[in-house]
């Protein structure tokens, strides 16, 4: 199967998500891509405009891929509670050369979105779904998040990261 076929919901175990090697980060990413475009066909049969299920899978994508999988080496199905905060009040704003609170709502709703699909084929527990969506509504605390650090005079950088750290960097 082609990267660009999507994965079958029947077909995905939360084991083929684990990431411990190089290898895995790889297999797992195309499997992530893969199960995107399950999710957009899945909005789509909901009833969604193609161009809104392609925004929010494309807000997930930069989530899941990107964070979650390169920069964490999660298992995107068994998500540590805190990572929808991480990406959302550190990890995006310095890792994007102008974040901006608008964007950062579009890609949060793709998160809550894909997390909500993940939980109707039974990939994420309910109390897992509830948590992202609840970490990913918390707008007003990521704008203040943002608004700090262009705020940053001298060494202040340390205390605003503190406020809010990332994961340990994978070896």
């Amino acid at each position: 199967m082609s990267e660009s076929t999507p994965l079958a919901f029947s077909q995905v175990h939360a084991d083929d998500f684990s990431v411990a090697t190089l290898a895995d980060e790889i297999r797992v990413d195309t499997l992530c891509r893969r199960l995107l475009l399950a999710v957009r066909d899945q909005l789509l049969a909901g009833g969604l405009a193609s161009a809104e299920a392609g925004r929010l899978c494309h807000g997930a994508d930069l989530f899941l891929r990107e964070f979650v999988i390169a920069a964490c080496g999660d298992n995107l199905f068994r998500l540590p509670l805190e990572r929808v905060r991480q990406f959302a009040g550190h990890w995006y704003v310095v890792n994007t050369l102008e974040p901006h609170s608008d964007e950062l709502a579009a890609i949060l709703a793709g998160v809550a979105a894909c997390y909500q699909v993940f939980a109707w084929h039974g990939l994420v527990s309910p109390a897992l779904n509830a948590a992202v969506a609840t970490a990913c509504a918390d707008l007003p605390a990521y704008h203040q998040r943002i608004a700090d650090y262009w705020a940053i005079a001298d060494d202040g950088y340390d205390h605003w990261q503190a406020a809010c750290p990332l994961p340990p960097r994978r070896p």
